[in-house]
């Protein structure tokens, strides 16, 4: 059974950065695409980025286009998420998800999230 625990989150002022960091166990990470979701409150799920499982092919929703980063390293079982230029929309709780189909569509396994907070 898969696990996925995430960290990194936190508050920060707008136009700060932070580094989420998603920790992976119990399954072959590098068979898996990766993807960042997050959920503000009152609001739905809203994915924001995927990454591919070893070309390291990325997507990234409009909203956060240009200021998050997602890279992988398949050798420690992580994923990361840059976050740049932050903005008061961006408070939500941010979840990683880990896709074993590849195609960033459906997922088997999420972690419980890590909550950031950007204050204006």
């Amino acid at each position: 059974q898969g696990h996925i625990v995430e960290s990194g989150g936190g508050l920060v002022q707008s136009g700060g950065s932070l580094r989420l960091s998603c920790a992976t166990s119990g399954f072959t990470m590098a068979d898996f695409a990766m993807a960042w979701f997050r959920q503000a409150p009152g609001k739905g799920r809203e994915g924001i980025t995927c990454i591919s499982k070893r070309d390291n092919y990325t997507d990234y929703a409009d909203s956060v286009k240009g200021r998050f980063t997602v890279y992988r390293d398949n050798a420690k079982n992580m994923v990361y998420l840059q976050m740049d230029s932050l903005k008061p929309e961006d408070t939500a709780v941010y979840h990683c998800a880990a896709d074993k189909w590849g195609n960033c569509a459906g997922y088997d396994y999420w972690g419980q999230g890590t909550q950031v907070t950007v204050s204006s």
